[in-house]
């Protein structure tokens, strides 16, 4: 939208940063460190910011010999169209992520080829080296900021990087960016429209407005229009809406990669069906019970429609020497008999818990044709079919490895409703190595940057780790660069806190007689407040007063385990199956308010 520059603004601000995930505070740290005035605002409420990297495996993506990180990302980008200087860039920042982590982040970086033996570096191996056919691989790497993965860890760190700049940065909580401000003559962009508390301000930026505001996984008609797809279940943060995009389009910006995405799940991206309005499973491991045996997908007509045993690369399948995601199924279902069921259900074996709640049984195939709706005939077809691949030991089909095949038995017979996951989107605007966003005529939008899965580099290929690398790599770049004073005239404009609400405002909790307070951030979430009631020697009671974990797990973890902790008279009890993070946060705080028992 077109502003009047000599009109009055709401708030003037140096940068502003639209979004507060990995890119966002990155950003929003670095133009604070050169000296920015900064205003970072977010759509999600307090403990819901992050964007995906909250919920991302917390793995960045990194090597050891830069020729070889150059060759093996020039080989993931084919045969996309890419911009070399921005690749270049990215990938000398790839080189210098242990030395970044130690440097910014002040951790010691966990570098998973330095630790072969590791649980986690074991269980991560083959997302070190996603696609080992291509040049270069062997040297590709992945790093975290300690010995864990999938617990927010990095997030976190990012996080209080910006918490720690209160007095450069301002950050505003439910406050979604509306448009970007650009000056008709020079198209410079020279502020940004965001709504706070239903009241639409405008707010004047002197230096530079970043766009960190993610994908558009949960804009369904973004996602039929640019994907061609409309059964895709997000994985990640839920507030991702493609904002980012119809801001860079109002200003003329030119868009790329529109049609890419990531997926993850336990078969090449497909994870079990989540109820309307939550987020899908996200599974960073596989279960090997899950890929051997009488088991097998089908699609939407009830046959098979790849080797279900083959390692997923972000839900990318090989076809016909190319790496693709596969058309999503409007309703994939795992198929298996009973011996399967039995094999599955139990808590070694199943992935999660609850993993066979859903499961819907029939004693005939033709039934459960039937219940999930697919050809009997092809069902039937299908399941004769694969015993015939068990008995002559191979698959000749999709070349599933035969250890893996087993015939069914005569039932009863299962299914499992699936989805495909949608775990980013890196289409947005194009940007070059400074991180400016180019218009159609791929010309700088004076004042415009991104960074992030917004305008992502990650085309036809990904390889995991390297999104959360982008997010450290092109966030600072942009960050430094929206810092820099511009020639743009300054006008008369109000002061940096009109009318803004102060969000940041420290949390105040009553206690009474015998009651403490105890805090943790160790969650998935933000910081987790308890009070803790005492009878003498004995918890009475454990209230949660503050918490953002998530909806699923972490949710049953908050309700539980103040329970548990009263009934046992203590901390040590065990954590809630599939909340073992939030589980260990609630704890932690409850032993922070009994350390304050005189």
């Amino acid at each position: 939208m077109f502003k009047n520059r000599y009109t009055g603004w709401d708030a003037t601000y140096d940068v502003a940063v639209l979004g507060f995930g990995g890119a966002g505070a990155t950003a929003a740290r670095f133009a604070a460190d050169n000296g920015a005035k900064v205003l970072l605002v977010d759509s999600a409420p307090e403990g819901h910011e992050g964007g995906n990297t909250r919920y991302a495996g917390q793995v960045i993506a990194s090597g050891d010999d830069l020729d070889d990180l150059k060759n093996y990302y020039k080989e993931l980008a084919y045969p996309l169209s890419y911009d070399k200087e921005l690749m270049n860039k990215y990938v000398e920042g790839l080189y210098k992520i242990p030395e970044y982590l130690e440097k910014y982040l002040n951790v010691k970086p966990f570098v998973m080829g330095k630790h072969p033996d590791s649980p986690v570096s074991k269980a991560l191996y083959f997302m070190a080296h996603e696609y080992p056919e291509l040049n270069g691989e062997s040297t590709h790497e992945l790093v975290a900021v300690h010995e864990g993965v999938a617990d927010s860890a990095l997030w976190k760190n990012l996080r209080k990087q910006v918490l720690d700049r209160s007095d450069k940065i301002d950050v505003f909580y439910e406050t979604p960016a509306k448009h970007l401000i650009q000056d008709y003559e020079s198209k410079a962009i020279i502020g940004v429209q965001i709504e706070q508390n239903n009241q639409l301000l405008d707010i004047k930026v002197n230096n530079g407005v970043v766009l960190t505001t993610g994908g558009f996984e949960n804009n369904p008609e973004m996602v039929e229009n640019y994907l061609g797809e409309t059964s895709l279940k997000p994985i990640g943060s839920l507030y991702n809406q493609g904002a980012g995009v119809n801001m860079a389009q109002d200003v003329g910006a030119k868009l790329f990669n529109m049609a890419n995405y990531e997926s993850y799940g336990i078969f090449h991206g497909l994870t079990p069906k989540p109820k309307d309005g939550q987020r899908a499973q996200f599974l960073p491991f596989d279960w090997p019970e899950l890929h051997s045996g009488s088991v097998f997908v089908v699609g939407d007509d009830g046959t098979r429609y790849f080797d279900e045993n083959e390692i997923h690369r972000h839900g990318h399948i090989k076809d016909h020497g190319q790496w693709r995601i596969p058309n999503a199924q409007l309703h994939p279902h795992v198929i298996f008999d009973n011996k399967k069921f039995n094999e599955l259900n139990s808590d070694q074996n199943a992935p999660y818990p609850e993993f066979l709640e859903a499961v819907i049984k029939a004693d005939t195939l033709e039934q459960l044709a039937q219940k999930i709706e697919v050809d009997p005939n092809e069902l039937k077809k299908t399941v004769a079919d694969f015993d015939k691949f068990a008995q002559e030991n191979r698959d000749y089909a999709f070349n599933r490895d035969p250890k893996t095949l087993e015939s069914f038995d005569d039932g009863p017979f299962y299914a499992l409703s699936f989805v495909q996951g949608l775990l980013n989107t890196v289409g947005g605007p194009v940007h070059n190595k400074n991180a400016e966003v180019l218009d159609t005529n791929n010309k700088v939008i004076p004042n415009l940057y991104a960074a992030g899965e917004l305008g992502s580099l990650m085309g036809r290929k990904y390889n995991g780790g390297s999104n959360l690398a982008e997010d450290l790599i092109i966030g600072q770049i942009a960050g430094e660069n929206a810092a820099k004073e511009k020639d743009i005239e300054a006008d008369a404009t109000t002061s940096a806190s009109k009318h803004l609400l102060k969000n940041n405002e420290g949390d105040v909790f009553e206690t009474g007689p015998n009651q403490y307070i105890g805090k943790s951030n160790s969650g998935m979430g933000n910081e987790i407040v308890v009070r803790v009631t005492m009878d003498g020697s004995d918890i009475k009671d454990v209230e949660i007063l503050k918490q953002s974990e998530s909806e699923d797990y972490g949710a049953k973890a908050v309700k539980m385990l103040p329970k548990e902790i009263v009934a046992a008279n203590s901390t040590n009890v065990d954590a809630i199956s599939g909340a073992s993070v939030s589980s260990g946060a609630i704890k932690e705080a409850v032993q922070d308010a009994l350390r304050k028992i005189n």
